[in-house]
């Protein structure tokens, strides 16, 4: 039965983001029943076009990556993949009304980590735009799928959580992405020199203001996603103050992280305030 073969392949999507991410997983968890198989299947589709940049040391990259792009369109045009992550996503992409110019911008992101290692600003805002911000609206077509006005309404904050979550995941980063692949993301930022305070407060200005912005549009998410992105963003927003409380020199030493009990304390303070709310 073809929904035996759909039910499988959003549950490898769910497995792929429970073995991936803590955070987005209890997130998720958070979210009303029905929204939480596309979230699934979008996370599943972002997090494997990045292993190909990101972890296939030992192959052709870019060959992988174009036959990504291809087998994408593929099964958009055809309706089905025998990829099962391929197969879930776009079911979602038809059933929400997903455009392709936002998987146009993603995919354009994850090849731009092929070919450059440092960043001017227009590019540096071109590559956060692909690879974060339009997982965002992604995200947020599925939860205003029958409010096309408060999709309008509320894109900007959706990017901005985007964003503010990818740009905290640099910061956290810096050390693996510049030791590892030799990537610097963040404009006129030599590593190869340090990282001084007045750099890193700059950064976190930024970061911060994502973050403002993303909390008013969270605010304003229909009553079953809400607490799923409000968790979500606690998990960022308490790593960002661990970050912000390390210095220069442990950010490029270390991985700063938070702990899954304190993922699990933040999860249920945000349940708790939506009861109460």
């Amino acid at each position: 039965m073809l929904s035996l073969y759909r039910d499988t392949n959003f549950s490898i999507s769910r497995l792929i983001t429970r073995k991936y991410s803590t955070s987005f997983s209890l997130g998720i968890l958070a979210f009303q029943p029905s929204f939480r198989a596309p979230i699934y299947s979008i996370y599943g589709f972002v997090r494997y076009a990045d292993e190909i940049v990101d972890t296939f040391h030992d192959f052709d990259k870019a060959l992988l990556l174009d036959e990504f792009r291809r087998d994408t369109y593929l099964a958009l045009e055809r309706g089905i993949s025998l990829n099962p992550v391929l197969d879930a996503f776009v079911q979602t992409v038809r059933q929400y009304e997903i455009g392709t110019d936002l998987i146009d911008a993603f995919l354009d992101s994850m090849a731009m980590d092929l070919r450059q290692v440092t960043y001017a600003q227009d590019s540096y805002e071109t590559y956060i735009y692909g690879s974060a911000e339009v997982v965002g609206l992604m995200c947020l077509r599925v939860f205003c799928y029958e409010q096309a006005g408060l999709y309008e309404e509320l894109q900007e904050g959706a990017r901005a959580l985007g964003a503010a979550f990818q740009k905290v995941n640099f910061l956290r980063d810096l050390k693996d992405d510049y030791q590892g692949r030799g990537r610097t993301y963040f404009p006129n930022l030599n590593l190869g020199v340090q990282l001084d305070s007045h750099s890193k407060k700059e950064i976190e200005k930024d970061i911060q203001h994502d973050f403002d912005q993303a909390y008013k549009a969270i605010m304003r998410l229909p009553r079953g996603a809400r607490i799923g992105v409000l968790t979500a963003y606690r998990f960022y927003k308490n790593l960002f103050r661990k970050i912000q409380q390390a210095s220069s020199d442990q950010i490029l030493m270390e991985r700063i992280r938070i702990s899954n009990a304190e993922k699990a304390a933040l999860l249920c303070y945000s349940v708790l305030q939506h009861k109460l709310t």
